[in-house]
């Protein structure tokens, strides 16, 4: 959050236990700056009330002067600002002298002496703020026992009063002290803190570029993964296909016997037919053709509905959420997903009802397909035949974490069965990210 500076730019706002403090040195330093021109001007006023009563003639003459000399003083210090040092040290005891000047004058000028109280250590280095102290009690006690100079009561009194002024400044500077150590531990442990929570919201950024790196290894694993796939179906299929009708067409020509010939063109000519569905069916699991013109919501929709036509089963596809562009190998995997869902309820469930709902969310695609059929024991799924072309709930869910997503199943029999794949949608593409293509 950033505020305004008074200058027509912004800065970045203060965390609390700063502004506060800011708040609080700023309000030490307004009382800097015009506390001692105040107090001057209460014992100037108390000072004029009591002048006939308490004042000689040479008092009066002399406190234009002193009280001339406090003011211009005070106004060079609202210039200067004197800090910590050699400025600082001349102010304090400078204005000591002043106040102990105007004391001498008339005992309520010590108003103008109580400063020397207030923040020895802003203007004295070291232990000179213990000597700042002893010498502003001087005048205080003088102030107390009469007046300077002391007279026979004052002189009695004056011991008693200095006592008590030093005790004072010992007990406020001890517990001043210990507020200030407070505050101190204080701010360290806030300090420490923000530090933690910095730390800690690197550390959450670090996980999340860590995160978003597995995903994309594990997407590249799943690629890999297909390719192997497809590499092994296609030795055990298409390339022993090929063998077997090279085989075929040779014993066909070494053979004289036109019919034995002829047997073996046959068969030669079948597995050439079984090798091309092979390929065909290859080339459907790389790119479904489903996905050529349309995008996941719309094949889903259309594959539902031819799948419905087919069957007689009453089936209807929803989609929620606002629909953003995926990657290839992404949207072919769900609508393969849905395609399996869609063949076991066809061969197994005994649905008269059947929905699919697509969702997209942040971060995260969901695929639901339900049906009201006769349900299973999750716990011993049907098996199907792998010469059926089918894949299965363990393929099905090994589909889904090639994605890096999961898939359950909740059934049980007489319950309808309810499948759901769920994967993650990178922000990239959650965003509306371009296509790959992949």
């Amino acid at each position: 959050m950033a505020t305004a500076d008074g200058t027509g730019t912004t800065r970045p706002a203060l965390p609390a236990h700063r502004s506060a403090t800011v708040t609080v040195d700023r309000g030490w330093d307004a009382f800097h700056r015009w506390g001692p021109l105040g107090l001057l001007a209460v014992g100037l006023a108390a000072s004029a009330l009591t002048a006939d009563a308490i004042m000689s003639e040479g008092d009066l003459r002399a406190l234009p002067w002193y009280a001339g000399g406090a003011v211009l003083l005070e106004a060079w210090a609202m210039r200067a600002r004197p800090g910590r040092g050699p400025a600082g040290i001349a102010y304090y005891f400078l204005r000591w002298a002043l106040s102990f000047a105007l004391t001498w004058c008339n005992p309520f000028l010590s108003a103008y002496a109580i400063t020397g109280y207030f923040g020895p250590s802003r203007f004295l280095p070291g232990r000179l703020p213990y000597a700042g102290m002893l010498l502003t009690a001087v005048v205080m006690a003088g102030s107390n026992s009469g007046g300077f100079p002391l007279g026979s009561w004052g002189l009695t009194a004056f011991p008693v009063m200095y006592a008590l002024h030093v005790g004072l400044c010992a007990l406020f500077w001890r517990l001043s002290l210990r507020e200030d150590r407070r505050a101190d531990v204080q701010r360290e442990t806030i300090d420490a803190l923000e530090e933690a929570n910095e730390r800690l919201a690197a550390a959450l950024a670090e996980n999340a570029g860590l995160q978003a790196q597995l995903l994309t290894q594990a997407r590249e694993a799943g690629i890999a993964d297909e390719r192997r796939r497809l590499a092994a179906e296609i030795h055990d299929t298409l390339a022993q296909g090929l063998t077997g009708v090279i085989t075929q067409l040779q014993a066909a020509t070494a053979s004289t016997d036109p019919e034995a010939s002829r047997a073996h063109i046959d068969r030669a000519a079948a597995l050439a037919r079984h090798g091309l569905g092979e390929a065909r069916r290859s080339v459907r699991d790389l790119a479904p053709a489903a996905l050529e013109h349309d995008g996941l919501p719309e094949a889903l929709t259309k594959t539902v509905r031819t799948w419905a036509a087919r069957t007689g089963i009453d089936a209807a596809c929803t989609v929620t959420g606002t629909p953003v562009p995926l990657r290839g190998a992404m949207e072919a995997t769900l609508l393969r997903v849905t395609e399996e869902a869609l063949a076991n309820a066809a061969r197994h469930s005994g649905a008269a009802r059947l929905g699919v709902t697509l969702s997209y969310m942040d971060t995260e695609l969901a695929l639901d397909v339900r049906d009201d059929g006769k349900g299973f024991d999750p716990s011993r799924p049907p098996r199907r035949p792998d010469h059926t072309g089918g894949y299965g709930l363990a393929a099905m869910r090994s589909r889904a974490e090639r994605l890096g997503g999961t898939l359950a199943v909740e059934s049980e029999p007489g319950g309808g069965t309810a499948i759901s794949a769920r994967v993650p949608v990178p922000v990239r593409e959650a965003g509306g990210g371009e296509h790959d293509g992949t």
